[in-house]
């Protein structure tokens, strides 16, 4: 008999992806534990005012059954459900998330998780934070974007001074009232960062290598209420219109047979980088705006930062600030995500060298596992393998699916 405690699954991570795997779980009564803060990416590493890229169509949690999206979660409120033409305030969808996990994930444990390790029977030894252990037979790495947030190694160095920070790093943007502040970056997260800058009182521009864009407004605010031909030539799919994102939206699991060199392609191109088409009337006009930038160095000067970036002529130029907020993304990672044991960490298999943005990724399985029998990664961590979808909220429902009827089958894992 197991120990008291011990369990099937342990799922580390109370994100979207965490919660909606446990909720997939659960359905198919497969024992199994989670551990984290709801929502706590999501509460404490994003502004307060931010609003979600995805739209409200694509911005529901998966669970196992109808009755848990976010247009039922509004229904619940006593409001309408929405359209598409208005954004997710991160609040609302906060909101929902603690929704979703006292109805679908009732069973979550808030104490975070400090050590993963694999014992010679093949089980994992999960300790927590309250000093805590026992075993599971599998386990569910679920612990969101933040292990992988990257900076330019142009700009670490200044960090330690306190002058450099990640888009991540930051839950009130009103600190930099009055302060001169240059954002890094093409993306959503440096525009709506430089936008919510302006608006807080800074004094914020924005550097990018290419010229910031802007996604085109939703064309109605119901997909069937599209124009025949434009969903013939655009059809609709979670990701958004077109082509491109039916293929990404659908087909993550023959995203996985690609090359590298096109997974790494499609991770860089695909919605990104631009910002939401909400944006543009907030950054166009309001805020100064380097494109064609490249960094080239970065000092301390005068208790602020010199920054030195390349135009597109070649030259160098000098930019002044008090401080420098990287929005550059997020860099999958095995070697970041320090709860795994190194043993665990040097165990898992990696991509190739090249092309360096997937390098340190896990290979992953059709079911999410990686080398490692037992060891499963969702979320970002599993988009250079199966693509974009998995850095949003609807690519839930693909990994909680995978996941759970993997771990919901008999016989012991076999790994990626």
């Amino acid at each position: 008999m197991k120990p008291p405690g011990d369990t099937e699954v342990a799922v580390i991570g109370a994100g979207p992806y965490g919660l909606a795997v446990a909720a997939h779980l659960r359905a198919r009564r497969v024992a199994y534990r989670i551990f984290g803060e709801p929502m706590e990416g999501w509460c404490s590493h994003m502004p307060r005012e931010m609003y979600l890229k995805s739209s409200p169509f694509a911005s529901s949690i998966s669970a196992p059954a109808p009755g848990h999206g976010l247009g039922d979660f509004r229904a619940e409120e006593g409001r309408p459900r929405g359209r598409e033409r208005e954004p997710v305030p991160l609040s609302e969808f906060v909101r929902y998330g603690l929704w979703f996990q006292r109805n679908c994930v009732p069973e979550l444990d808030r104490t975070a998780v400090r050590h993963v390790d694999r014992s010679r029977a093949g089980r994992y030894r999960v300790t927590l934070d309250s000093g805590d252990e026992f075993t599971a037979r599998s386990v569910v790495v679920a612990t969101g974007v933040n292990p992988f947030a990257y900076i330019p190694r142009e700009l670490t160095e200044l960090r330690e001074h306190g002058l450099v920070s990640h888009t991540a790093d930051h839950t009130d943007l009103s600190v930099f009232e009055g302060r001169r502040v240059i954002v890094v970056g093409g993306g959503q997260s440096a525009l709506e960062t430089s936008a919510l800058l302006n608006e807080a009182g800074a004094q914020p521009a924005v550097v990018a290598r290419t010229r910031p864009s802007f996604g085109p407004p939703p064309e109605a605010d119901r997909a069937q209420d599209r124009p025949l031909h434009a969903r013939l030539l655009w059809p609709e799919a979670a990701m958004g219109t077109g082509w491109p994102l039916v293929v990404c939206s659908r087909g993550p699991s023959a995203i996985r047979h690609l090359p590298a060199r096109i997974r790494a392609h499609l991770l860089r191109t695909v919605l990104g980088p631009s910002g939401a088409w909400w944006l543009r009337e907030r950054v166009q006009g309001r805020v100064p705006v380097l494109s064609g930038r490249s960094l080239h160095s970065a000092a301390r000067e005068n208790g602020g930062v010199r920054l030195r970036v390349r135009n597109p002529g070649g030259d160098v130029e000098t930019l002044y600030a008090d401080h420098v907020i990287a929005g550059t993304g997020y860099l999958v990672d095995v070697d970041r995500v320090e709860l795994l044991s190194a043993e665990v960490r040097r165990a898992v298999r990696k991509s190739a060298p090249e092309p360096p943005q997937l390098a340190g990724a896990p290979q992953l399985s059709a079911d999410f596992q990686s080398s490692v029998p037992g060891l499963y990664f969702a979320g970002l961590a599993a988009a250079p393998t199966f693509g974009p979808l998995l850095r949003f909220v609807c690519g839930t429902g693909f990994a909680a699916r995978r996941i759970s009827t993997a771990l919901a089958a008999n016989g012991s894992p076999q790994g990626g």
